[in-house]
């Protein structure tokens, strides 16, 4: 059985329009690249005809990527997570680290953003948060050491 991750809705959408970018304008843009690039001869030596092959197989890899993550993926449902008692997927949340004051959502591994705030469900600071409940203190690892962090409130 595949592993199964998790997408907010926002997510989902955000991937399916990178999606459709890719197939439908991305792959026409390099292949209009490779037919120029072989009107310069010799495919051996010819950068530009390599630059585009090279482009070609990340946006295919991409593509591929991007269906993988909707087959195996499970879209969860946030709207009801500002009523929970514990922080799961979807969760806003108040944070004190070490004294100082965080606000954090939690969202799927496609979503994240450390630096605005959006934390991966299933990064070491996601895990550690994921059904906590207001007032919980607890140690996590992070990147620079160990934190104290406290909850502050469930939003």
């Amino acid at each position: 059985m595949p592993d199964i991750s998790f997408l907010t809705e926002g997510g989902y959408k955000k991937l399916q329009e990178e999606l459709e970018y890719l197939k439908k304008t991305k792959r026409l843009e390099v292949a209009k690249r490779i037919d120029k690039a072989r009107e310069f001869g010799d495919l051996s030596e010819n950068a530009e005809y390599q630059d585009a092959k090279e482009e070609q197989a990340f946006i295919e890899g991409r593509i591929l990527e991007i269906e993988h993550l909707f087959k195996t993926s499970s879209i969860v449902d946030t709207s009801e997570s500002s009523k929970s008692t514990v922080v799961k997927i979807g969760s806003r949340l108040s944070v004190e680290f070490d004294g100082n004051k965080k606000e954090f959502e939690i969202v799927g591994a496609t979503d994240s953003d450390p630096i605005q705030g959006l934390i991966s469900y299933n990064s070491p600071l996601g895990q550690s948060l994921i059904g906590k409940s207001k007032g919980d203190e607890f140690e996590v690892e992070v990147p620079k050491g160990k934190v104290q962090c406290k909850i502050l409130d469930i939003k």
